[in-house]
């Protein structure tokens, strides 16, 4: 399993964060979620959006833990979900 896919095993949020992304993980369509995260252009493979992705969520989960007042739980659990999807895409693919 790549490196990345034991990093986010091991990550830790807040339950109502995981939730919600769980949720919407659900109907996670990569080509929408991600355009709306990385902008218009060819869209990167799974592991360089994923990595991507992650350093994002990391600056947002920093905002989060110091109250700063421009945190946006909403943009978070967009983050988790593109995550959670880019992340099972990536294990189907390892499985296969």
């Amino acid at each position: 399993m790549p490196d990345i896919l034991k990093a986010l095993d091991s990550m830790r949020r807040p339950r109502l964060l995981i939730r919600a992304a769980r949720i919407g993980a659900a109907e996670y369509r990569r080509d929408a979620h991600l355009r709306h995260h990385f902008g218009y252009g060819t869209l990167p493979r799974s592991a360089a959006a994923l990595a991507h992705l992650v350093e994002m969520e990391d600056a947002l989960n920093q905002q989060r833990q110091s109250d700063r007042t421009r945190y946006s739980a909403a943009k978070h659990v967009e983050i988790l979900i593109a995550m959670m999807g880019e992340a099972q895409i990536l294990r189907v693919a390892h499985a296969a």
